[in-house]
This record gives C-alpha cells, structure tokens and sequence, in this order.
C-alpha cells in the first residue's frame, strides 16, 4: 500500500514538474505551437466572411434578383452580396486572389432570369473581366477577358446560352459570349456611350442603350454555330425622331404579350416604347427631374426617379397606375422612425434619389437601392397597400475609422449593449452598429436590423448622397482616393468607462458626444488640420486623458476630469502625427510622416501633469500606425516599407522586425493588436488584411474583399469577429477560426489572473517557484 501511495505521489510530481516547465519556461516562439503553428492552413483558409454592412451599387447595372430563390445580389466592394430579403440573411462570392483584378470594383450583377445558379460581375481596371459563377457552390465557372478598360453593362440571353457585354467608352466593344464553350460567336464596335443592355424575350435580339443611343442588335443563330471564329455583329439603330439628342439612362426589352416592345427611360424624366420596328411608338412623363432606372414586367412597369420616387405604369398603354411609398427622408433620425412615419410623405424634406429597381416575378417584390446607399426590398402585390419586406441603411461615402464599445467593468452602467462598435464616415455621420441577431438589449428600428443610431454631425444632406450613384448615367467610377473632399469625420474614440465618445473631423474640429443620451457637450476647433488620431488613456494608469493629434504637427493633451480642459501642446515633430498612444503608469508614444517615434513619460509637476522626452527614435520610412500591446511593453509600429516594428516601451529600442504583409508591393496602412497580444491584424495598400502571429512574425491568416484601402480595423471584445471598414463605403465583419478564439481567450484568463505567469522574459518568482519545483522532482527521481 505505501509502495503504491509512494508511487502516485512520485507521477504527480513527475507531471506537476512538467506543468511548470511548460508554463514558466514556454518564450514567445514556444507560443506559435499553440495556435498559429499546428493550424496555418485552416486558419488560411476559414477566416469567413460573415457580414457586409454595404453596398457600391452605381446604377441599374448593379442589383439583380433571383427569380427563383428570391435572392436579391449586388456588390458590395469586390463582393458580390446574395441577401435573402425574407430571413435577412446574406451570402457571400468574393473574387478570387489569384484572379488579375480581384480586388478592383465590382461595377454590375446579373442573374439570369432562366438560369438561377448564374451569376456574372463585372470589373473595371487592369484586364477587366466577366465572370459567371454557381450561386449553389460559389465557384466561378467561367470568364471572358476580352475588354480593355471596363466592362459597363451585361446582360443574360433568356435561354441562358449567351451572355453579352458593353465595354467603357473608351473599349466602345460588344461582345455576344457562347459562355458554356467559352467563344465569343459575335462582335461589333458602338459609337456612343452606351449604359444599358437587354435581351428580348425569345434571345433572337438584344438592345443597347447610352448617350443619344438606342441600337438593336440581331443574332444570327444558324451562322453562328455553324462558324468556330467570331462573326460580325448586325445592329440597326433605332429611329428616335424627337428624342435623338437625350440621354438613356436604361432600357428593358417586353415580356408577355408585348414583347415586341422595348422600353427605354431618359435622364430628363420620359418612358418611351419602341414598337417591333424600332420605331419612337409612344412616351410619357414621369414627372420628375431625374429618371434613372427601369424595370418591365408582364403586368407592370417600374420607373426609379428622383427624390425616392419609384412609379408604376401599365406596359399596354404606358397608363400610369401609382407611385410607391418613398423611404427614410435624408437626415432622419431612425430611431423614432415608426412604420407610419415611413410611408408618409413630407412635402419639407428631402428624399434620396432611386438609382437602381429589380423586380421578382415570383414573390412579387421590389428591390430599390437609393443614392444615400440604403436598400429596400417592397412587397408589390398589391399596389394599394404596398408593404416593406427588408431594408438597410449604410454608409455612403468612405468610412475612416471603427471603434469597438467597451465590455463592462464590474459596479459599471453602460450605455450601449454589448457587442457594439461605432464607425465614422465623409458623410458626416458617426454611425452605432450592433449585428447581434439574438440580442435582446436594445430595440430595432424598422429601417436597419443592424443599425442602431446616427449622429450627424450638420444640418447638410449633400454629404449624405453618393454623387457618383448614376446620377448623370455615369457608370464609369472616378477613383475616390484621388478626390479632394475635405468634408467628414476622420476619427473616433470612445472613453474606456463607455461614456463619452470623442471624435475628429478633416477640419480640425474636436466633438465630445455624451452615449448615454448621444448629445454634444463639447465642440472646439483643436487643430488646424485634419485629426488624424485620439486616444483616452487606459483606466490603469490612474489618469483620464485624451490626446489629440493631427496633420498640423501638433499633440494636445487634455484631462477629460476637468471637462477636457487643456494641459500641454506637444509640437517636437516636424510633419503630420498619424498615431499616438498612451501606456503604463503613464507614457506616451506618438509617430509620424516625419519617420520619427518619440517615447514620453508622465510626471508631476507644479503645473501639473507634463509629459517629457525620454526617447527619440528615427526610421528609414514613414510611419502610418501604431498599437500598444494588452501588456503594455510593447509597441507595433507600421512603416512604409510593409514590415512592422516592435520597440520595447521602457527603453525605446526595436525588438524585432518582421514582414507586415504578403505583397511585395504597397504601403502598411493599419496595425492593429487583439485584446490578448497574441496576434496582430495589418491592413497595406493593396487592400488586403492579414494576421500575424506577434510573437514569430508568421501569418495566421489573410483577407480580401474591399476595393479601397482598409482605412480602420478593430476585433471585438469576444475575439470572435474582426470588423474592418474601408474607402468603398463598406464594413466589413470577419468571423475568425474558432481556434484563434480560443487561443485569444486562453491568453485572456492568464492576464486577467495576476497569480498566473504572463508569457515572455522569466522573471525571478517564477524562476524561483520553477527550480523549487525541479527539485522535487529530481528528488523524487532520485528516491523511487
């Protein structure tokens, strides 16, 4: 028995020995075998895309339905959103990275009316495509590089056999593609801008229409079969008499007992039908000073206009029957929204203009993407009681920042549910987001799922709209990063108690919103120049500062106790301050264009709290971001040259220095840590997101999908989600491998137990407990 007693206590001395070992002598390069070492391929390959909180939708050619499914499919940066309207849930095609232009805009989608697994984005850009791919398996089953500059409009033959396709003005090409052989059978050349395309109902035509343009194109089945090489493509314009200097914005070929018609919408405000032989038959006014969008069916014609207008007309006669209910109006608080005050018209606001309309002749619904990038999916059954089926509102101009509320602190009151984040745009809105579909915390309004508040910032509408929404019949997209719009918030920050958020703008103006009842309590010209970056500075540190810093070359520091009231301007760097930080019991670290980084700490003083140079640190590269760890010891700093820097905070000097990106060209944009320090995400130039394993530098994982350059990135407290948000207007919200949840989580509990050893240098506790119990064990060893 004692043998046996004796026994079991040498094993758990043997294995507690083990414990120790693994735990206090585990380095950093130990730690990449908890995770990111053992999984790289699955993380690699299941970092999913689970939310799209966007859409880049410029005109009818962007927003498609299934008439089948239900599906409603636009784009939304360079992916390709399928929404079920009924259940609000969304799937995803992204293109693929190994694909030429995978990450330039997606300019139109089309599913084909017969063949409802189809599905076909255009790209414009270097070596723009069409490609087709099966909703069921989301593979791309097929792709044409036959256009130079863009590829404006597209459109599926009703038999499925051929799909066509408009180049830019520039390409002037039309393509008629046997897409299953993977041929184009027909080509010709247009001479005007052309912005539109349809087929007719028996696929034995398709007609075009742009800038004083209306063109009917033959297919020549028998000789195109027969002939491997493309043929020419026979088209004949149509005859337009009075209207031959207008501008047409869509056309739809007729259905049902007229499909010998064609229907055409001009940018002035006029439907027009074109009989069989391409004759001017009849017109009408729509009543309004922009018409953008069309949509025909059997028993009714859709007409999208100006200032939220959506009217109906009979096919047969061109009758008009009614107009749809308008959406939100601009500027509207969508809390106190209730569905009577949403299909009520005021004759005192303002409403955004209809660019796109796509009907489902199965359900009957109507689906309306609106200039101020809101969506609407209408029930049309019955046209004297129109009822509202889905609906979304985002952002619909470049999103600069995103910021994570806070978890609660024990004895806390918060102010927002949990898993919040806010996000601030050029369209002078901070906007509050909660994708929680099981939460019961909050009430939803009745006009986003998702959205839970905006704060505008002015009294203005402009900023709301998207000007390039198809609004002049412009569906080649000017390159936003090259527009000069000094309108909008550049960036956010909210106070770690969750109380006051705190917000810069490209003016230089400092905001201080109060969560709790979303008022304004401060509002004061900081800077001269844009605000680049705030940061509170963290509970621990006994402080409860704000530092402001811009492209003037100035930091102030203010004490958010004393009503924000200022303690010290900072003005040692030469160039514009694109982070600052604050760590420890308490330092400051800030970099810059100037390639500097400059390390501060606090002291008392008579004055006050000043903050004095310890550290100066020059680099060979601009800097363009920085985070702190949870630890605060460390610093990652992104540089020009997409590698990213680690400094050790106490004494200034570079610890490691590793690839921040997987491209070998572009600029490292955005560094950001999770709550655990284990993993850092990067955003570069190239628009793509990758995470990194802090410790060794190695990549966990890499996303694509934005068409812009990632402005902003944040993971949620529950390390479950990575929500990114980018110049295409969108947000986009990551779900991460489970076992980066874990890995995440794990780290977590050790930094919340103070008991427990922290990963990194061993520190003479631990080594004491360490060889205290190797001892044992060895004497253990030595005994039994």
């Amino acid at each position: 028995m004692c043998f046996f007693f004796f026994f079991l206590l040498r094993w758990a001395l043997i294995c507690a020995a083990l414990v120790k070992c693994i735990r206090f002598l585990r380095t950093p390069k130990v730690d990449k075998s908890s995770s990111s070492i053992l999984f790289p391929a699955l993380f690699l390959s299941c970092v999913t895309l689970e939310k799209v909180l966007g859409i880049t939708s410029l005109g009818n050619r962007a927003l498609s339905c299934d008439p089948h499914s239900g599906l409603v499919a636009y784009p939304a940066g360079c992916v390709i959103v399928l929404l079920n309207p009924k259940k609000n849930k969304q799937h995803h095609i992204i293109n693929s990275p190994f694909a030429s232009a995978w990450n330039l805009n997606i300019c139109l989608v089309c599913v084909t009316s017969f063949l409802s697994c189809s599905l076909v984005p255009l790209q414009s850009g270097h070596m723009p495509a069409v490609r087709v791919w099966d909703v069921a398996a989301r593979n791309q089953v097929a792709e044409l590089q036959e256009h130079k500059y863009g590829v404006a409009c597209v459109a599926f033959s009703p038999n499925s056999k051929y799909i066509v396709s408009v180049g830019y003005q520039h390409d002037m090409i039309v393509n008629v593609w046997a897409w299953k052989k993977n041929i184009v059978v027909a080509a010709n050349k247009v001479s005007s801008k052309v912005t539109a395309v349809s087929f007719s109902d028996d696929s034995s035509y398709f007609v075009t229409a742009g800038n004083r343009h209306v063109k009917f194109w033959y297919l020549d089945h028998a000789k195109s079969s027969k002939v491997n090489a493309t043929v020419p493509l026979l088209g004949r314009s149509a005859i337009l008499g009075e209207l031959r200097n207008n501008f047409f914005n869509d056309v739809a070929c007729g259905k049902g007992r007229k499909a010998d018609s064609t229907f055409c919408i001009t940018s002035s405000g006029l439907l027009c039908e074109f009989n069989e032989k391409r004759l001017l038959d009849k017109w009408v006014e729509l009543r309004t000073g922009l018409a953008t969008s069309l949509s025909v069916t059997e028993e009714l014609v859709f007409c999208g206009c100006a200032d939220g207008t959506v009217r109906a007309f009979s096919p047969v006669n061109l009758h008009f029957i009614c107009t749809l209910p308008r959406p939100h109006s601009l500027g509207t608080d969508i809390q106190s929204q209730g569905s009577h005050h949403l299909f009520s018209y005021k004759t005192d606001v303002r409403y955004p203009d209809a660019v796109a309309v796509s009907y489902d002749p199965y359900n009957r619904w109507l689906s309306c993407v609106y200039n101020d990038h809101s969506l609407y999916v209408w029930d049309v059954r019955d046209l004297r009681k129109v009822g509202k089926v889905n609906s979304a509102l985002y952002h619909s101009s470049c999103v600069w920042s995103v910021e994570v509320y806070p978890e609660a602190r024990e004895g806390e009151k918060m102010c927002l549910p949990p898993g919040s984040f806010l996000s601030c745009s050029s369209d002078n809105t901070i906007r509050l987001w909660n994708t929680d579909t099981h939460s019961t915390t909050f009430t939803r309004n009745v006009i986003s799922n998702d959205l839970q508040k905006i704060i505008y910032i002015d009294s203005s509408t402009n900023t709301l709209m998207d000007p390039e929404c198809a609004a002049s019949g412009n569906t080649e997209k000017s390159d936003s990063q090259t527009s000069d719009n000094r309108s909008g918030i550049r960036t956010l920050c909210v106070s770690p108690n969750g109380h006051h958020l705190a917000s810069g703008d490209r003016n230089g103006t400092l905001r201080i919103h109060d969560l709790e009842d979303m008022e304004e309590i401060m509002n004061v010209q900081a800077h001269d120049s844009e605000i680049l970056c705030l940061e509170y500075s963290k509970p621990e540190t006994g402080f409860e500062l704000l530092a402001t810093s811009s492209r003037d070359r100035l930091i102030h520091v203010l004490d958010a106790e004393q009503e924000y009231g200022l303690l010290q301007t900072l003005d040692e760097h030469s160039s514009s301050i694109t982070a600052v930080r604050f760590a420890g019991k308490v330092r400051m670290i800030s970099c810059g264009a100037d390639k500097s980084i400059y390390f501060r700490t606090a002291q008392k003083t008579a004055e006050g709290t000043v903050f004095t140079r310890t550290h100066h640190i020059v680099k060979k590269t601009t800097l363009y971001d920085m985070d702190i760890d949870p630890m605060c010891k460390y610093a990652a700093i992104g540089c020009q040259d997409r590698s990213i820097g680690i400094f050790n905070i106490s004494n200034g000097k570079q610890k490691k220095l590793y690839k921040g990106s997987q491209s070998e060209d572009g600029t490292l944009i955005k560094v950001q840590f999770d709550p655990s320090g284990l993993y850092v995400a990067t955003s570069c130039s190239d628009k793509n997101i990758s995470i990194f394993d802090f410790y060794t530098g190695e990549c966990v994982a890499t996303m694509f999908g934005h068409s812009e350059i990632v402005t902003g990135m944040k993971f949620t407290n529950d390390c479950k989600h990575l929500i990114s948000v980018s110049g295409d207007s969108c947000i986009f919200v990551w779900r991460l491998n489970p076992e980066l949840t874990i890995s995440m989580r794990q780290r977590l509990s050790e930094l919340r137990n103070i008991n427990r050893p922290i990963q990194g240098p061993l520190h003479k506790p631990h080594l004491l407990r360490y060889v205290c119990t190797y001892a044992l064990y060895l004497l253990s060893c030595y005994c039994f």
